[in-house]
């Protein structure tokens, strides 16, 4: 059996990435899984075989809140929320234009956001269920050049610990995972960007303790970890999954 079998589960940005991968671990895990984003090609692709695809831009709260009434209509109840999908603008604050910090606000916090909400109204007459959100270690620490980022995932956290307080007596747990640098397209395309793609890459591998950046799929299974019975005691969460980097004194 697997941790998941039956559950209905709704990831968000499943085109490329950590989505990608934590839609198909948790369809291995027996979810029935409805995946959204707005790359629509590479989205279904991800989700042929495994579960359903849905375009959902999801810094609209209207496209969020159908999202969520689908997956009810198809599995009769959402047991799992993953709020993963962000994008990524590289740019120093001073620099940073007003449409980049909407554009990043807009789907990395306000995705979140409505996510959580939409999720919270189905399941507090449900029984509960569990939510979890995609932060990032910068949401503690800082980036020079990605001060919208950062604000971002600062305000994931900060969202997270409030729906955990507010909505434990109704059955929802809320929890979030930090990770640092993973093998993915953005981060590939944040190196590719360098002058020097190769020396950034060594020097970012260099600044972890493991020696390396996380693979999708480590990340994966904390995720997994804290939506399933096993975390049934754990809300409000932030679990760090970075190699050791904040660990690090300097």
């Amino acid at each position: 059996m697997g941790m998941f079998d039956g559950r209905g589960v709704i990831v968000t940005g499943v085109a490329s990435g950590l989505g990608s991968v934590l839609a198909r671990e948790f369809a291995a895990e027996g979810a029935r899984v409805l995946g959204c984003d707005v790359h629509d090609e590479a989205g279904t692709a991800t989700m042929d075989g495994i579960g359903r695809y849905r375009h959902t831009d999801v810094s609209k709260e209207a496209e969020v809140e159908a999202l969520v009434d689908e997956a009810v209509a198809w599995f009769g109840r959402l047991s799992v929320m993953v709020n993963n999908a962000a994008i990524q603008v590289e740019q120093e604050l001073a620099d940073t234009t007003e449409e980049q910090l909407d554009r990043v606000l807009g789907v990395n916090l306000k995705g979140p956001f409505f996510g959580c909400k939409h999720a919270i109204r189905v399941m507090r007459g449900a029984g509960g269920g569990a939510i979890v959100n995609v932060s990032s270690v910068l949401a503690v620490t800082g980036d020079p050049m990605l001060a919208a980022y950062g604000a971002a995932k600062g305000g994931v956290l900060a969202l997270t610990k409030s729906a955990a307080v507010r909505y434990g007596r109704d059955g929802i747990r809320c929890n979030t995972v930090l990770p640092g640098d993973m093998q993915t397209e953005m981060v590939e395309a944040y190196f590719a960007a360098a002058e020097d793609p190769a020396a950034l890459r060594a020097q970012a591998e260099g600044e972890y303790p493991l020696g390396r950046i996380g693979e999708p799929r480590e990340v994966a299974r904390a995720v997994l970890f804290l939506a399933s019975d096993d975390a049934s005691f754990v809300t409000g969460e932030a679990l760090v999954v970075d190699g050791g980097l904040l660990a690090q004194c300097y």
